[in-house]
């Protein structure tokens, strides 16, 4: 079964015994098969246009994003410099995941190397992390600019936005790297078949051979104390910006404040949200076939890095005023 983007699922961490308590060899194998969208093979390639699409709208937009907030110096300043983060995040994140998707799609090219898999399953659970901590910051920058806004630069200087930046770096490579480490270690003598057009945690939770209880036990710890976390301390960032906000004495004040936050809470909406459903789809859609969880969990991981630059490009008006001035000075 699939797992969910929050890295683990809290009923697939449960633990997990070896069943073949008879087996006395092993041999791990050197290749990982992985199997695309089971039961859409026929599909495949019907199924490769919108994720390509995505991939392309991704790789272009964040690239574009980057372009502009390099090349115009008043783009200069803790948000954009937290906006480069996501946009390098995302590359990242996508880059980690579609190629390998669109070979088994185009060309049934299934296999994987051992290591590769793992390191494939590091990167795509580390810059998960690190978006949701790069959202935290960005959570603290708007808290800053709304609640403390005379305070603003004296705050968030330079060597704190790069502060800010080393330690969600840190975080993500740290709390992640006990995972693939631990995987790593199994005896896998089931099957060396994994459901999914890249390699995730639980399909290997479910062709390892051995007791996995200790990866399900830090599962929930990465779950529950980093993630969870992340969703809390961006709920009391806005709790207190809303509370700002509403004390404002004009309604334009409100809606014009409440506009240089608005990007930002599409960008948690695109990346959050989605998750959950999957969650809850996984958890209560017992129903639902097999391939459509696997699917709606693969386009979870395309989604966000493909409408962040688009949220961005249109919301924010320094970007957007900068696009067209690019498109109309190329366009004379």
């Amino acid at each position: 079964m699939q797992e969910t983007p929050f890295c683990l699922r809290v009923e697939h961490l449960l633990p997990y015994s070896m069943s073949d308590s008879n087996t006395t060899a092993f041999k791990n194998p050197s290749t990982f098969i992985l199997l695309g969208i089971p039961g859409l093979e026929a599909a495949h390639v019907w199924i490769s246009i919108p994720f390509c699409t995505m991939y392309i709208i991704a790789i272009l937009g964040n690239f574009t994003i980057l372009f502009i907030i390099k090349t115009e110096p008043s783009l200069r300043g803790p948000v954009y410099y937290f906006l480069s983060m996501l946009a390098v995040t995302d590359l990242v994140l996508t880059t980690s995941t579609l190629p390998k998707s669109l070979s088994i799609f185009w060309f049934n090219s299934r296999e994987i190397d051992f290591s590769a898999c793992f390191t494939q399953m590091y990167f795509i659970y580390c810059f998960l992390e690190m978006e949701s901590g790069i959202l935290v910051a960005m959570a603290l920058d708007r808290y800053v600019a709304i609640c403390d806004p005379l305070r603003y630069s004296a705050i968030l200087t330079n060597p704190v936005v790069a502060k800010i930046g080393l330690a969600v770096l840190l975080r993500g490579c740290a709390v992640v790297l006990p995972i693939p480490i631990l995987a790593r270690r199994w005896p896998y003598c089931r099957s060396n078949i994994i459901p999914q057009p890249y390699c995730m945690h639980i399909a290997m939770l479910n062709l390892a051979c051995a007791d996995t209880r200790i990866s399900s036990y830090y599962g929930l710890f990465v779950l529950f104390c980093v993630m969870g976390l992340d969703v809390i301390l961006i709920a009391v960032s806005y709790t207190q910006i809303l509370r700002a906000i509403f004390r404002l004495p004009t309604k334009d004040a409100r809606l014009k404040t409440f506009g240089t936050c608005s990007s930002h809470l599409f960008v948690i909406l695109a990346f959050y949200i989605p998750g959950l459903l999957s969650s809850l789809m996984y958890r209560f859609g017992q129903n639902v076939p097999g391939h459509f969880h696997v699917l709606i969990a693969n386009v979870y991981h395309l989604m966000p890095p493909a409408l962040n630059p688009i949220i961005y490009g249109v919301r924010t008006k320094e970007i957007r005023d900068r696009l067209l001035q690019l498109f109309t000075h190329e366009g004379a």
